[in-house]
């Protein structure tokens, strides 16, 4: 049976075992002396607040559980029961490697060891997971990994030694998580609702959980057009990307803060889930937003060296450097496949005489198209209109460089280029 890859972020937990994918957030919900987990307990956060813990994952501890919930006598408990629902959901497998936060002290650590001790599989891997995320890029100057967490954001800086990558150092940023964003994001986005149509969707619990239910949809909807229309309980609101601006200045001055002045040849990865907050990207030069998929590349490619069944488990904060040199010996193609060249370098859409500079977080091709980028290069996303690349018929998923020509339809030529500066 294959090894699971469990990737552990309170704002996502994921879980990747054979086919089957799980996502489930850090939120507990107690329902009749029971819980659930994941997206069932998010759905409900606004509408039973005390009956819901996020902080079990962030407060990891044998403390007892303040305030109670349930029978659970510490966060420990709720983090044994999550990763219980996940094993069984996942097909049950009997050996999990392991990405956590650099963020995880040393005391919780021994604590997720001992607990998974009490579950029905075995860790038989350990490893920082912006080192993992990380390897995938390699570093030439400095690597920055900002990291969203429920209650926190986590800058780590990672550096190359010769073909290795290591952790340097790992700075929580405290105030910045993911539920302060949201809170700023739905502060503004009522404001509108009330100056609009006189409504407050944060005057009921019900309402509320709608508006939080809409806000990823929406700002996903803002990463390609400037405005967007939500609709809560019947009323609808026009939202204007420039509103939300200012919900990430706190985030943005904090993980710039713990970076110091970028300098040429440094570059910052980042979580998918800080790609939907409006601006980040342009505001913060050389970001990279990652891929969902990402963990998942980086621990089966270097899964050999993080297995560790015959020796007492290591927590990995270094790793090769997967951007340059030879891939790992289990991924690397056989001497008969053909091992396609990368692709050239592309900054900017030409479009007539125009250059549209392009967006890691996804620019828009218009009529259902769009590409973002990924490790590999610009990755084409979609199913619109007709799309031809280099004249002949293109598919979503399609890798592009500079040089090749995009035509949707009948409208003009778009061509891929790199600018220099």
């Amino acid at each position: 049976m294959a090894i699971a890859l469990l990737d552990i972020n309170d704002c996502n937990l994921q879980l990747w075992h054979d086919n089957t994918h799980l996502q489930s957030p850090g939120y507990a919900l107690l329902v009749d002396k029971q819980y659930r987990f994941g997206n069932p307990a998010r759905a409900a956060a606004r509408l039973q607040p005390r009956d819901i813990n996020t902080r079990f994952w962030w407060q990891l501890s044998t403390e007892a559980l303040q305030p109670a919930l349930g029978p659970a006598r510490h966060t420990g408990d709720l983090v044994h029961a999550q990763l219980q629902e996940l094993h069984r959901e996942g097909g049950q497998p009997q050996e999990i490697v392991m990405a956590v936060s650099g963020s995880m002290q040393r005391d919780q650590l021994a604590l997720l060891l001992g607990i998974v001790q009490a579950c029905p599989f075995s860790a038989v891997g350990l490893v920082n997971r912006s080192v993992a995320l990380g390897s995938l890029y390699g570093a030439s100057g400095r690597l920055f990994h900002l990291e969203i967490q429920l209650h926190q954001a986590v800058i780590s800086e990672l550096a190359q030694r010769g073909e290795q990558l290591e952790l340097l150092r790992t700075l929580p940023l405290p105030g910045v998580g993911l539920l302060q964003l949201q809170e700023k994001l739905v502060e503004t986005i009522a404001t509108a609702f009330i100056r609009q149509t006189r409504f407050d969707p944060r005057r009921k619990a019900v309402t509320e959980q709608q508006l939080y239910d809409t806000l990823p949809q929406a700002l996903r909807a803002l990463g390609r057009e400037n405005e967007t229309n939500i609709e809560v309980n019947g009323y609808r609101a026009r939202i204007n990307r420039d509103e939300l601006l200012a919900a990430g200045q706190h985030l943005l001055a904090s993980a710039q803060g713990a970076m110091g002045v970028l300098r040429p040849g440094d570059q910052v990865i980042a979580d998918p889930v800080a790609g939907l907050l409006p601006g980040l990207a342009e505001r913060l030069p050389g970001l990279v937003i990652l891929e969902v998929g990402s963990i998942r590349t980086a621990l089966e490619r270097q899964l050999d060296r993080l297995v560790q069944r015959e020796q007492a488990l290591s927590f990995i904060t270094a790793l090769p450097s997967l951007a340059s040199g030879t891939p790992p010996a289990e991924t690397a193609p056989a001497a008969s496949e053909p091992v396609a060249p990368p692709k050239p370098a592309a900054t900017h859409l030409l479009q007539g005489h125009q250059a549209i500079g392009l967006a890691s977080t996804g620019t828009t091709l218009g009529r259902g198209w769009d590409i973002h980028h990924t490790a590999a290069g610009w990755q084409l996303r979609g199913s619109g209109d007709p799309l031809l690349v280099n004249g002949a018929p293109a598919k979503t998923g399609q890798l592009l460089g500079g040089g090749d020509s995009i035509r949707i339809g009948d409208a003009p030529e778009i061509r891929l280029i790199e600018v220099k500066s």
